[in-house]
């Protein structure tokens, strides 16, 4: 009787200890699961947050800014009234629209007669510094009298082709732009061309 309770006391523990070595084993191989998991959720998570940051850190370097520069008329209209070409100073402004490579501009072209000519380019970028771009819109004249501007005498659509380029570690922005109008001038009924460049601060 006492060897048959011996046995099955000595078959009991051998059972327990195998059974907390099966617990064991399992609960090890459950615990390295929750840690590849957890560790792949872990780089999943890190590899999602990278592509979120690097976009915004791979934006271009150029933008909206303004500036300050020379304007030089190129072309004259009707010499008998005084349609003589014009040169002066330009004050630039570009507004980049974001998510589209779109940009509003503006120039006011300031010598004996002054001049506003709003355009909307399309922009195409060559590199992260650099944009050329091609602008459409109107030369809209200030002022009256018989004087003319670097771009004519009277009020015309204008195409616009131009390049922006900024200076790397800085805020500055060279700019370089052409204005052609197709019907610059009053009396000479030609078209009007100017080219402008100069300086700008990115905001």
């Amino acid at each position: 009787m006492n060897r048959c309770a011996a046995f099955f006391s000595r078959s009991f523990r051998q059972l327990h200890a195998a059974l907390d070595t099966l617990s064991i084993a399992r609960f090890r191989a459950v615990l390295g699961g929750v840690a590849l998991s957890g560790g792949l959720s872990l780089v999943a998570i890190s590899v999602g947050i990278a592509s979120r940051i690097a976009p915004a850190q791979a934006q271009a370097a150029y933008g909206s800014y303004v500036g300050i520069g020379g304007s030089f008329g190129l072309t004259e209209g009707d010499d008998a009234f005084g349609e003589d070409s014009a040169s002066g100073a330009v004050i630039a402004a570009r507004y980049k629209l974001l998510r589209v490579p779109l940009s509003i501009r503006a120039q006011l072209l300031l010598s004996d007669r002054s001049a506003f000519v709003p355009t909307v380019s399309y922009d195409i970028p060559l590199n992260w510094q650099t944009d050329l771009y091609l602008g459409a819109g109107a030369s809209i004249m200030l002022g009256g009298g018989d004087d003319t501007s670097p771009i004519g005498n009277q009020s015309s659509f204008v195409l616009q082709p131009g390049i922006d380029h900024a200076l790397p570690n800085s805020n500055l922005v060279l700019f370089g732009n052409a204005i052609f109008a197709f019907d610059g001038y009053d009396e000479g009924n030609n078209a009007a061309i100017s080219v402008q460049g100069g300086v700008g601060l990115r905001f």
